[in-house]
C-alpha cells in the first residue's frame, strides 16, 4: 500500500516514479491510497470532495499505473455516496474474471476502498468519552450499552462501503 497525497499537477507524475520503482518488486496489484485531506477526521459533506475529485482524475488518467484505489483522507459519512454519485463506487468486479483487465481500463475505475481514521475515532471517541470515570483502567466491555452504541456507528459507517444497511442498536440487545 502507497499512501499518496494530492500533490496538484504533479500527483501523477509522482505515482507512476513510484510504481516504476517498485514494479519490479511487486508480485500483486498495489493499493493506492488517495489522501485528499491527509488526517482531517473533517465531518461536512465539503471534507470529502477533495478526496472523491483527487479520484475522479486518477479514474479518468489514461497513464496510471494499475492497482486500487482507496480514499482516505477527507473522508466520513457522505464519502460512499459521493463515490456512487460519480460513478465511481463498485462493490464488485461485473462482467469480469480478470480484476487486471478491469484494473487496465480508466472506465472503469475501480475504488478498492474507504479508509475512515480519523473520522472513525472522532464519531466512536464520542462515545468512549461519555464513559463513567472509575479508578484504575475501563474498558468498553465494562460498559454493555456503550458498546453497543459505539458498534451502532461503527456499523453504520462501515455499511456505507459494504452495502449493507446495519441493524439498529438497539436490536442488538
Amino acid at each position: 500500500m502507497i499512501s499518496l497525497p494530492y500533490t496538484g499537477e504533479s500527483a501523477m507524475s509522482v505515482m507512476n516514479e513510484m510504481h516504476s520503482i517498485m514494479e519490479p518488486h511487486l508480485k500483486c496489484l498495489n493499493l493506492w491510497q488517495l489522501d485528499g485531506r491527509p488526517m482531517s477526521g473533517d465531518i461536512g459533506r465539503g471534507a470529502t470532495r477533495e478526496s472523491i475529485a483527487f479520484a475522479v482524475r486518477l479514474a479518468v488518467a489514461k497513464d496510471r499505473p494499475l492497482g486500487f484505489l482507496q480514499l482516505a483522507g477527507g473522508t466520513n459519512a457522505h464519502t460512499a455516496d459521493g463515490l456512487r454519485k460519480e460513478g465511481l463506487f463498485q462493490t464488485t468486479l461485473e462482467n469480469s474474471n480478470d480484476v487486471r483487465s478491469v484494473l487496465a481500463s480508466p472506465s472503469s475505475a475501480f475504488i478498492g476502498g474507504v479508509a475512515y481514521g480519523g473520522y472513525a475515532r472522532k464519531i466512536v471517541g464520542r462515545v468512549l468519552s461519555s464513559m463513567p470515570s472509575q479508578q484504575g483502567p475501563s474498558s468498553i466491555e465494562d460498559h454493555p450499552e456503550l458498546l453497543v452504541e459505539a458498534l451502532g456507528l461503527a456499523l453504520g459507517l462501515v455499511g456505507t462501503v459494504k452495502c449493507y444497511h446495519p441493524v439498529h442498536h438497539s436490536s442488538f440487545r
